[in-house]
C-alpha cells in the first residue's frame, strides 16, 4: 500500500460526531469527486465515485446516517487497470432518494435568478466552525486528495474542478495557519503544500494521527541520512582540499630541495618543509602542533606561501645562480 492509499484507509475509519461535521465532510467528499446527471422532467441524479473500497463504505454510511437513503453502489474495473484489484466504486442517488435534497444541503445546487444552477464555490453556513472545517477537508482529501510519499518527495495536494472552489479550499486550508498556494494544471487547479511541516500539520488537522507519525518518522530519518551526507560531503571536500593543498606544497619542497637543499633555507621555513616531508597526509592544524613552539593555522600557511614564493622563482628562471 501506498502512503497516500493508507492515510485514506485511515480518514475512512473516522466517523463524525456532530450532525453538522457529518454534513461538512459529506458536502467536502461531493464537490470534489461527485457529478449530476439530468434524467428528465427536470430530475436529476448524483454519482459520486472512488476508487478506495474502505472510503466508498464511509460515503455510503455517512449519507445513510445523515439523509436516512441508501446509495446505490456499482463496482466496475477501473480504466487502464494494470490489475484486477483495480476497481471503481460507483454510488448513484437518484431522485427518488432525494438526490435534489442532499445536493441543495450540500451547497451545490443553488436558486438563481429562480432557476437552479450549480454553485463553483464551498457553501460558507457549512465551514463556518472549526469542526467542520476540518471534516470538510477530510472529505475533500477522500475525494480528490493526492499526498505523495515522504520517503520521496514532500507534497500533498486538493484537486479542484474549477478556480472559485480552489480559492475557497485554499482560504479553508489556510484557515489553519498554513500557506497553501495554488498551481493551475489544464484544466485543473491544485491547492497545494510542498513544506514537510506544512504536510504534517494538514494531515493532523484531517485528523490522520497515526500517518503523522508515520510521516515524521521518515522525515527525522530522512534529515539525520541528509546531515550524515552533508558531513561526509563535507569531510570528503575538506579532505580534497588538504590532499591538493599538501600536493602543492610537497612540490615547492622537492623543487627547493633539488635547487639549493632545505638547509639552505630560513630555520623556520626548513622546519615545516621537513614535517610536510614526513607528514603529507596531515593538515595545517595538525602540523602547526607539531611545531616547537606551536604554531596556528595561519602563521603555518604563511610559512608555506614563503615557500612558494621561493620556489616559483626557481621555477621561472629568476632564482637561479642565487
Amino acid at each position: 500500500m501506498s502512503f497516500g492509499s493508507d492515510t485514506r484507509n485511515e480518514l475512512a475509519r473516522l466517523e463524525g460526531e456532530k450532525k453538522c461535521c457529518v454534513l461538512a465532510e459529506i458536502a467536502g467528499f461531493i464537490r470534489m469527486c461527485g457529478s449530476i446527471r439530468l434524467v428528465g422532467g427536470g430530475k436529476v441524479q448524483l454519482r459520486v465515485s472512488t476508487e478506495n473500497p474502505a472510503v466508498a463504505r464511509l460515503f455510503v454510511k455517512l449519507v445513510k446516517s445523515y439523509f436516512t437513503v441508501g446509495p446505490e453502489l456499482t463496482i466496475s474495473k477501473s480504466r487502464g487497470a494494470l490489475t484486477k484489484k483495480a476497481h471503481v466504486y460507483e454510488m448513484v442517488i437518484g431522485q427518488e432518494s432525494n438526490a435534489e435534497q442532499i445536493l441543495r444541503e450540500t451547497g451545490i445546487l443553488v436558486v438563481r435568478e429562480g432557476c437552479n444552477a450549480i454553485s463553483e464555490g464551498i457553501l460558507e453556513s457549512l465551514v463556518k466552525k472549526k469542526c467542520c472545517r476540518r471534516a470538510y477537508l477530510r472529505g475533500a482529501f477522500l475525494g480528490a486528495g493526492v499526498v505523495s510519499d515522504p520517503e520521496k518527495s514532500y507534497h500533498m495536494e486538493f484537486i479542484c474542478n474549477n478556480e472559485v472552489l480552489a480559492q475557497d479550499l485554499k482560504r479553508l486550508v489556510n484557515s489553519f495557519g498554513l500557506r497553501s498556494k495554488i498551481v493551475v494544471r489544464k484544466k485543473n487547479h491544485a491547492v497545494y503544500l510542498k513544506e514537510a511541516e506544512q504536510i504534517s500539520q494538514l494531515l493532523t488537522v484531517l485528523g490522520a494521527y497515526g500517518q503523522v507519525l508515520e510521516f515524521e518518522n521518515v522525515r527525522v530519518k530522512k534529515e539525520v541520512r541528509n546531515r550524515v551526507n552533508r558531513k561526509t560531503n563535507c569531510d570528503g571536500a575538506n579532505l580534497d582540499k588538504t590532499v591538493n593543498t599538501a600536493g602543492r606544497q610537497l612540490a615547492d619542497i622537492r623543487l627547493l630541495e633539488e635547487k639549493v637543499g632545505l638547509e639552505a633555507l630560513p630555520e623556520k621555513l626548513a622546519q615545516v618543509a621537513r614535517l610536510r616531508l614526513e607528514n603529507p597526509e596531515k593538515s595545517l592544524v595538525d602540523l602547526g602542533a607539531l611545531l616547537d613552539p606551536p604554531l596556528k593555522k595561519s602563521g603555518v600557511n604563511h610559512r608555506f606561501l614563503k615557500l612558494a614564493e621561493l620556489a616559483e622563482k626557481y621555477r621561472d628562471g629568476s632564482g637561479e645562480g642565487r
